[in-house]
């Protein structure tokens, strides 16, 4: 009978939630498209003799 009383009282505070409340898990990353972008890109001016340079 105290096993089944011992039982009883941990299954009890088992689902009152001694551990404490529950947390959500992390957002999943939103993949819009299955395309990755990766390197370098430069952009300025160069200006030389004179003449003007645009540089992409």
């Amino acid at each position: 009978m105290k096993k089944l009383i011992a039982g009883l009282c941990l299954f009890v505070l088992a689902a009152c939630g001694v551990d404490g409340e529950p947390t959500p898990p992390p957002p999943k990353s939103d993949k819009s498209s299955g395309i990755r972008v990766s390197g370098e890109a430069r952009a300025g001016i160069a200006v030389s003799e004179g003449r003007t340079r645009v540089i992409y």
